[in-house]
C-alpha cells in the first residue's frame, strides 16, 4: 500500500559542510571505483610533468633529492624512476639562497630547449619569489638566468608557483600567486604575458582570483568552449588540502568558481590525504597527497564533461531533482536534503527517475544514491544503467528526512551514461547521485 502522505517537511534547509556532502557512503556496497595510483611512493611535492617523445618527465619542490628533483617513466602510470637533481647548483646565488626552492614549472621549447621557472627564498628579504633557468636537457643542469628574480611584487607578500600557459594562438603566459598569506594579507592568482622561451614579461599583470584564505599552486587549461584555472586551498600538510577550479570565456575573465571542490580527501573516500598541486597533463591529472609527514605523487585519469573536469575516483554529485521524472515528483523543502529538494513517490509501476552522468574512461565505477526511506523495512530501487536493467539499490531504513547513502558497483562506458532508478521494494526518496 502507498505510504502515509503526512512527512515532516522542515522550515528551512539545514546547513552541512562540504565534507558531510561528500562523505563515503554508510551502507556501501563493495567499491567499484578507481582510485588514483601512487607513483612515486616517497616525498616528491608540488609536480609539474609532461611527456616528450616517449618519456614522461617529473619534477618537484626541493628535498632529499636535491634543488630540483627529477622522475622519468615510459608512461604516465609508470614505472617512475627519479633520476636525482636536476638544477644541481641550486637557485640563483645572485638574489637567492639555497633551501625553500619551490614549486618547479618546466616547458620544453620549440628551439629544443627548456626554461625552468622556480620559486626561491630572496636574500635580501626573506620573501620567496620566481626565478627563471633554462637547460638543453631535461633532466638538466639547469642554469639561473639574469641575477634578480623574474617576479618578486614584495609589498604584496613575493610571488611563488608560477605555471606556464600557452594558449591555443600561442601567446605565452605565466600563472603565479603574489605570497599575501606570507603577510596576513589577500592572495591573488595573476596571469603575465612572457616572451624570449618565458624569460621576459610583457605587459602587465591581470588578476584573476583572490582569496583571504589559501589559494595557490595555479595550473591553466584551454577548452573548446572555456579556459578551467584549476588552484589549490587549504593547508599543504594535512588532509584539509584539496583542488578546486573556476571557469571563465575569457582570460580577463570574470572567473566563476566551482560549486564544490574537484578532489578532496572525502571525494576520495581518504584513498588520497589532501590531493592539491595538481597538473593537468592532457587525459592525466598529476597530484600529491599527504603521506606520513611527506607528499607523494599520484595520477588519476581525467575527462571533460561539455569542458568541465571530471577525475577518475573523485566523486561527482548530480541532483536527483534535476534529471527526467516520470510519474514521480520534486519535493521541495526537503529538511537536510541537498540543495533542499529531492525526488519523492517513485511509487507505481511506471515512476522513474532519470539522470545523466559522466565516466571519463569505460570501466568499473560506484554509484552512490543518497535517499531516505521511512519504511517499515528495508526498500530498494530497480537500476538501469545504458537502458540495461543492471539490478538493484537498497536502502536500510532511515526515517524520513535522514538522509544516508547507499552504494552499488556500476559499469560506465566513457563519456555520458544514464542512470534510471524505478519502482521497487517499499518506498524511498532520493536526494541525490554521485559517481566515482
Amino acid at each position: 500500500m502507498p505510504r502515509l502522505l503526512t512527512r515532516l517537511l522542515a522550515a528551512a534547509l539545514a546547513v552541512f559542510s562540504l565534507s558531510a556532502f561528500l562523505s563515503p557512503a554508510v551502507h556501501a556496497a563493495t567499491t567499484a571505483a578507481v582510485f588514483p595510483s601512487e607513483i612515486i611512493g616517497e616525498n616528491f611535492p608540488d609536480p609539474d610533468v609532461f611527456e616528450q617523445n616517449g618519456t614522461w618527465y617529473a619534477y618537484a619542490t626541493n628535498g632529499s633529492r636535491g634543488t630540483l628533483p627529477v622522475a622519468t617513466a615510459p608512461s604516465a602510470n609508470g614505472p617512475w624512476t627519479v633520476r636525482g637533481d636536476a638544477m644541481p647548483g641550486g637557485p640563483s646565488s645572485a638574489w637567492a639562497q639555497p633551501g625553500r626552492t619551490w614549486a618547479p614549472d618546466v616547458y620544453p621549447n620549440s628551439d629544443g630547449t627548456y626554461t625552468l621557472t622556480y620559486t626561491a627564498w630572496h636574500k635580501a628579504s626573506g620573501r620567496q619569489c620566481i626565478g627563471v633557468a633554462t637547460a638543453t636537457n631535461p633532466l638538466g643542469p639547469f642554469q639561473p638566468v639574469g641575477t634578480a628574480p623574474l617576479i618578486c611584487p614584495l609589498e604584496l607578500g613575493g610571488a611563488i608557483d608560477a605555471n606556464t600557459f600557452v594558449a591555443n594562438d600561442g601567446t605565452r603566459y605565466l600563472v603565479w600567486k603574489n605570497d599575501g598569506n606570507a603577510i596576513s594579507q589577500p592572495s591573488t592568482l595573476w596571469l603575465t604575458r612572457t616572451a624570449n622561451n618565458g624569460q621576459t614579461l610583457v605587459g602587465g599583470n591581470t588578476a584573476m582570483l583572490t582569496s583571504s584564505g589559501v589559494i595557490e599552486a595555479p595550473d591553466l587549461v584551454q577548452r573548446g568552449s572555456q579556459y578551467v584555472l584549476f588552484f589549490s586551498g587549504g593547508g599543504y600538510n594535512d588532509c584539509n588540502y584539496l583542488t578546486s577550479y573556476a571557469t571563465s570565456t575569457s582570460l580577463s575573465g570574470p572567473w566563476t568558481t566551482a560549486y564544490r571542490p574537484l578532489m578532496t580527501t572525502a571525494t576520495f573516500d581518504s584513498h588520497v590525504c589532501g590531493p592539491g598541486g595538481a597538473d593537468f597533463v592532457g587525459d592525466q591529472v598529476f597530484v600529491h597527497g599527504w603521506v606520513n609527514g611527506g607528499r607523494h605523487l599520484y595520477v588519476a585519469d581525467v575527462g571533460w564533461a561539455n569542458d568541465y573536469p571530471v577525475v577518475r575516483g573523485s566523486r561527482v554529485r548530480y541532483e536527483a531533482e534535476r534529471g527526467t521524472l516520470n510519474h514521480c515528483v520534486v519535493r521541495s523543502n526537503a529538511a537536510g536534503a541537498s540543495d533542499g529538494k529531492v525526488v519523492a513517490y517513485i511509487d507505481y509501476a511506471d515512476s522513474w527517475v532519470e539522470n545523466t552522468v559522466f565516466a571519463p574512461v569505460a570501466g568499473s565505477y560506484t554509484l552512490s544514491v543518497g535517499y531516505a526511506n521511512g519504511s517499515a523495512s528495508t526498500a530498494s530501487h530497480g537500476l538501469v544503467v545504458n537502458g540495461n536493467n543492471a539490478g538493484s539499490v537498497s536502502y536500510p531504513v532511515t526515517g524520513w528526512d535522514n538522509w544516508q547513502q547507499s552504494s552499488v558497483p556500476v559499469t560506465l562506458n566513457a563519456g555520458w551514461n544514464t542512470i534510471r532508478l524505478t519502482k521497487g521494494d517499499l518506498y524511498a526518496e532520493v536526494d541525490y547521485l554521485e559517481v566515482q
